[in-house]
């Protein structure tokens, strides 16, 4: 007999009852809480078998619901919509109040406040009539921090719309096929209703709950719901629950829709996550010394969340691995991206040396005054003496506020927004923000072949039929009618029923390949040989199946078992050439007879036929048959003995063009210093002749060109256990990894970004589209999932996904990537010489004349007003070409290089000079009365007015010189591109006209002269001269790179999934109910993680999945094969052993 779980189908009828629904929603939903033999008894105590079930839905197995817009409507009414509200956002107040908890912020309200207060207070001396105004300072405090409140509350509720609108366009990516009215159609998860017959397969994320109808070796891994980590083995007869938010490992299958949205088990957890509609979670009472959760109820029925767990809000928000084995890793892993990293060194750095400058400069101006006036002039305390104290904590606050760059969050999220908008026209929908600018400092990618270095569109042009070898397909009409009769129906029932051609959209045009790309070669080829493969189809629906062994990367096969009509099976197999032709013992000649097949014949086969197709590029398969007499007595859980003794079919060679762009794209890669490694499952030699035709490989090179197999031999020491000594003398010459399993492209990506042999380490990229491609995608530092042939999984797992899986499309990631980091330096060179003139004259003119010439309240305007217009304005620099010109920063590489810090050194030495000057003797030059005899709270005067404007006009122009971090002497070239740089400097120039002339009641300045205007734009003209002078002076008798942000990372903790066997479930010790949930709970939070941009005042919000559904249903392990991703994971150094599907070894 057939293993109920391998292939079960109720027979049913295709009947549609226009009556009302006989089941409750509440009905349903008790349902979905059962497991395997409890769900499986509940629906023959409840409903009879799951015909009945469908009759109670109104709906057919096999021809699904009407899908009329009244039918749809009403079931949306009855059961209501797959569709989670998201959590309302905040309101413009609630921003604004967050805003406000700035610490910084605080600290200046209060010193308003107190100044406020004071000058309320009579004073015994008067200070020229200013005393009657001294209330304005307080006030103007207040007005600025208030401006700064609203701008950073308009900034966050500009980033959340930018977040929900990505959001959105990642959830309608995430479609699903349904049966309706008899016709298979992909519709958006969010359209499904209760009642939908759900094709399920390989690589899907799960959107609604469901009640198994037919399926095919199906397993799931439904950890992120139960927190269980083993592969669950589903069937009609075995565990016919299918639930929300799971992933289908391997298999295919069909499956009612019975609980959507909120009634769906992952529904019911969000809303206890997000406490929609007022629901509460519930708290597990168990204590840490009470009894494991008894098995038999652990195994068959879901438990509510615990409270602990959803009450904490701390998420991790990048590359967090769910912790499935509280032994392997009882915390969790939180990584920042590279410039996250370094931003947050150079952010300590800061705080540190601002804070110490302004404690040093208020306790000087504190101490200076009571010597002065009450050491040396022996005054007496008053009250109107806590005027000054008030001031002098203003400055110190100011200096602080000086000190840190506000603007750098904004210009960061600015950077990140405006690249994630115009990225996704260059086709790289951006998931996690990190990932733009990470891209910039990448060094090595790690491609796939298929789809992304060619162009995915597969034709059989070579071909052994008859034992014969042809260079092209031959006239059907010359091979045997037996022989081709096998051929055909081998290919059409032994391949996934959602691969078919269709007609060109094009008259002329090449037909529309839908599915796998392989198996539509195939097909093609059946046309070729004039035979209808649907009818085929037809013939054979997948009811009928006996046994179904899926494709994955272990097999690298696919074998289909049908009942023969005469009697007994007849058993199809597909796959890589060379493991299918050792299975053969004979092979079909020309006439359909049977031949012996011996070694040697093998051998000639390879040298002959699959050798000359590999060295063509040619990706080659064997198609093979066996008949499996009625007498027989057949084990099908013993595959190894099911698939043996076949007989050859044919070999094909299928093409697969390279894509005409790539070549060029991977120049570009290699001239911007980045290395362009092909991870595949294909022929070493098809590998090693698509990159040579790529570029990856050049005739006079030397690199390395090898098998998965010889890659791990190099790479374990004698132990077996994987050296990073030894992967090191690997990695920096390998360019091709050919027959890899997705453990050696994990491997690889692990090795490269642990090696220490480059200087500032590597930065790698990867790509993957399989659902065991997830380990390196989520290892990776950037993981971009193919969009068209992805798995839910691996988009899941990946950073940014690739809308047309081309490789053109990294390369332009790179460029935006490179962008990105390129006007954040921009902003940092602007910034830092403001910081660094601003404190310097500030702290000079305390210690000096006990007064900083730069008042309060217009340092708030320049660092929290001004400045975020320059993030702005560096923020949305448009890429060129030239990014790719020079090599990536890497990973430890300075934020602030050399050039940079000569930059702000000497524009700041020239800032400094010129204020200095102007203070002590701008006075006299200028003919206007002197400043410092004013005193801190004395009159305004023209003096500090001229200081404060020059100083403003400097960093004006000092913002165009800014615009270039790379020691390039021409600062305006490509400002015409950029027409927000244009407005922000031209409007920034503006403002400070009428801030002179009409802001001095407010900003404590008066009007000026045009002659002292003339003088302002001078100096500030001068800056652009100075430029030019400082790009002139070498930077090597500079100090070496002071600020090095770099960034160590964690070693990833991979989850620990191993397959339990039917009979073996009731004995497997579950964990205690507290912690299973713990767990569960963490996998929930990782899909739906928070997006959280750099240090900004935001709470987290949650992110759901957005993933694209999978095409490829008929990859997936092989039976009895292990799923413990740890099993060779014998130290720190080991990588996982994985045997999760992969695309990237598709037949």
């Amino acid at each position: 007999m057939a293993d109920k779980g391998r292939t079960s189908y109720r027979n049913m009828t295709d009947e549609v009852d226009d009556g009302n629904f006989r089941v409750t929603v509440q009905e349903l939903r008790q349902l979905m809480e059962l497991r395997k033999t409890n769900a499986i008894n509940e629906i023959k105590a409840k409903y009879g078998d799951t015909l009945q079930l469908c009759q109670r839905l109104l709906t057919s197995p096999t021809n699904g619901i009407r899908g009329f817009k009244d039918d749809l409507d009403r079931r949306i009414d009855v059961f209501g919509s797959n569709i989670i509200p998201p959590k309302p956002p905040k309101t413009f107040l609630q921003l604004m109040w967050e805003a406000s908890q700035d610490t910084v912020l605080i600290m200046l309200i209060i010193a308003a406040v107190v100044s406020l207060a004071l000058s309320f207070i009579p004073s015994e001396e008067s200070h020229g009539g200013s005393e009657a105004a001294q209330w304005i300072e307080g006030m103007a405090i207040f007005l600025a921090v208030f401006i700064v409140i609203i701008v950073t509350a308009f900034n966050d509720w500009t980033k959340e719309k930018q977040f929900r609108g990505l959001q959105e366009k990642l959830e309608s990516e995430h479609r699903m096929s349904v049966i309706r009215s008899g016709e298979v159609m992909e519709i958006p998860v969010s359209e499904i209703v209760c009642g939908d017959i759900c094709m399920v397969k390989y690589g899907d994320l799960l959107p609604a709950d469901g009640i198994i109808i037919q399926s095919n070796d199906l397993k799931l891994d439904e950890s992120s719901l139960t927190g269980e980590s083993d592969a669950v083995k589903k069937g009609v007869d075995i565990d016919p629950t299918l639930l929300s938010g799971t992933h289908v490992l391997e298999g295919s299958g069909k499956m009612v829709a019975t609980a959507v949205g909120l009634n769906s088990q992952t529904g019911q957890i969000f809303s206890l996550l997000l406490d929609i509609k007022g629901q509460k979670g519930q708290k597990l009472e168990v204590e840490a010394d009470e009894e494991p959760v008894n098995s038999e109820e652990a195994a068959n029925k879901t438990t509510p969340v615990d409270e602990e767990a959803q009450a904490n809000p701390s998420v991790p928000n990048n590359h967090q691995v769910a912790h499935v084995d509280p032994e392997l890793n009882s915390g969790e892993s939180q990584e920042k991206s590279v410039l996250q990293g370094k931003l947050t060194k150079l952010a300590y750095l800061i705080a540190y040396g601002g804070g110490s400058v302004a404690v040093l400069t208020t306790i000087i101006l504190i101490v200076r005054f009571c010597i002065e006036n009450y050491g040396v002039q022996n005054n007496s305390f008053v009250v109107s003496d806590l005027s000054n104290f008030v001031d002098f904590f203003i400055i110190g606050i100011t200096v602080i506020v000086v000190a840190v760059p506000e603007g750098l969050p904004l210009a960061v999220t600015l950077s990140l927004a405006y690249s994630v908008k115009r990225m996704l026209k260059d086709n790289n929908l951006v998931r996690h923000l990190h990932a733009c600018e990470t891209m910039g400092n990448a060094t090595a990618i790690c491609s796939d072949k298929t789809g992304t270095l060619t162009m995915n569109r597969m034709t059989v042009v070579e071909i052994m039929v008859g034992n014969e070898y042809h260079k092209s397909v031959p006239e059907h009409e010359t091979i045997n009618h037996g022989l081709k009769e096998l051929i055909t129906d081998g290919i059409a029932i032994n391949s996934s029923y959602s691969s078919q051609l269709l007609p060109a959209d094009m008259p002329g045009g090449f037909p529309r390949q839908i599915g796998n790309k392989t198996e539509c070669a195939l097909l093609g080829l059946c046309l070729q040989l004039k035979e209808e493969y649907q009818m085929i189809r037809d013939r054979w629906p997948v009811e009928k199946y006996q046994v179904v062994y899926t494709f994955n990367s272990t097999r690298k096969s696919m074998s289909t078992v049908i009942p023969h009509p005469n009697g007994g099976f007849r058993l199809y197999t597909k796959g890589a050439s060379e493991i299918v032709m050792k299975k053969c013992t004979s092979i079909l000649d020309k006439d359909g007879n049977a031949k012996l097949f011996n070694l040697e014949d093998k051998e000639n086969m390879v040298k002959d036929v699959i050798m000359p197709m590999a060295s063509n590029g040619l990706r080659t398969l064997c198609l093979a048959y066996r008949d499996i007499p009625a007498e027989e007595e057949i084990d099908w859980e013993e595959e190894n003995n099911v698939v043996c003794n076949l007989t050859c079919l044919i070999i094909v060679g299928i093409e697969d063009p390279v894509r005409t762009e790539v070549p060029d794209a991977i120049v570009q890669c290699q001239r911007a210093g980045v290395t362009v490694r092909m991870v595949t499952g294909d022929n070493v030699n098809t590998a090693r002749s698509i990159a040579t035709k790529c570029g990856i490989l050049t005739p006079e090179s030397d690199f390395l060109v090898m098998e998965g197999k010889e890659f791990n031999r190099r790479i374990r020491d004698k132990t077996g256990k994987i050296s990073q000594a030894l992967l090191d003398k690997v990695w920096p010459n390998l360019r091709v990894l050919a027959r890899s399993s997705p453990t050696d492209k994990h491997t690889l990506v692990k090795g490269i970004i642990d090696s220490k042999l480059s200087v500032h380490q590597e930065v790698v990229a990867v790509t993957g589209d399989g659902t065991n491609d997830a380990p390196a995608l989520k290892k990776a530092d950037v993981g971009f999932a193919m969009g068209i042939a992805g798995t839910d999984v691996a988009k899941e797992a990946s950073d940014i996904i690739l809308t047309d899986d081309n490789f053109t499309s990294i390369v332009k990631a790179v460029m935006w990537g490179r962008n990105v980091y390129d006007s954040i330096a921009k902003f940092l060179q602007f910034q830092l010489t403001v910081n660094l003139s601003a404190i310097t004259v500030t702290f000079v003119g305390a210690c000096t004349v006990s007064d900083s010439p730069l008042r309060a309240i217009q340092m708030l305007w320049v660092n929290l007003i001004m400045d975020a217009f320059a993030s702005l304005a560096l923020a949305t620099e448009p890429p060129t070409e030239a990014l790719l010109l020079r090599k990536p920063y890497g990973r430890t590489k300075p934020l602030i290089s050399r050039l940079m810090m000569k930059n702000i050194l000497l524009h700041g030495v020239y800032q400094i000079i010129i204020l200095l000057v102007m203070l002590y003797k701008g006075a006299d030059l200028f003919d206007v009365d002197d400043g410092i005899s004013e005193g801190i709270r004395g009159n305004d005067t023209p003096h500090y007015t001229i200081i404060f404007n020059t100083f403003v006009l400097m960093q004006l122009f000092n913002e165009i010189n800014a615009r270039k971090v790379h020691g390039e002497r021409n600062v305006f070239k490509g400002i015409q591109r950029n027409s927000i740089f244009i407005a922000v400097i031209i409007g920034t120039l503006i403002a400070q006209v009428l801030l002179i002339e009409f802001g001095g009641l407010i900003f404590r300045t008066v009007h000026l002269e045009l002659s002292e205007w003339l003088w302002c734009i001078l100096f500030g003209l001068g800056s652009l001269l100075w430029h030019q002078i400082v790009t002139s002076i070498p930077t090597k008798w500079l100090l070496p790179s002071i600020c090095s942000f770099g960034q160590t990372k964690e070693d990833e903790t991979l989850p620990t999934i191993r397959e339990i066997q039917p009979d073996q479930a009731d004995s497997v010790e579950r964990k205690r109910a507290q912690i299973l949930w713990m767990r569960g709970l963490t996998r929930l939070q990782q899909q739906i993680r928070v997006v959280n941009a750099f240090q900004s005042g935001l709470q987290h919000r949650i992110e759901r999945k957005s993933l694209s559904s999978s095409i490829h249903e008929f990859m997936a392990p092989p039976p009895g094969d292990s799923f413990d991703i740890e099993a060779t994971k014998k130290d720190d150094e080991s990588a996982p052993t994985a045997s999760f599907p992969s695309l990237e070894t598709t037949l």
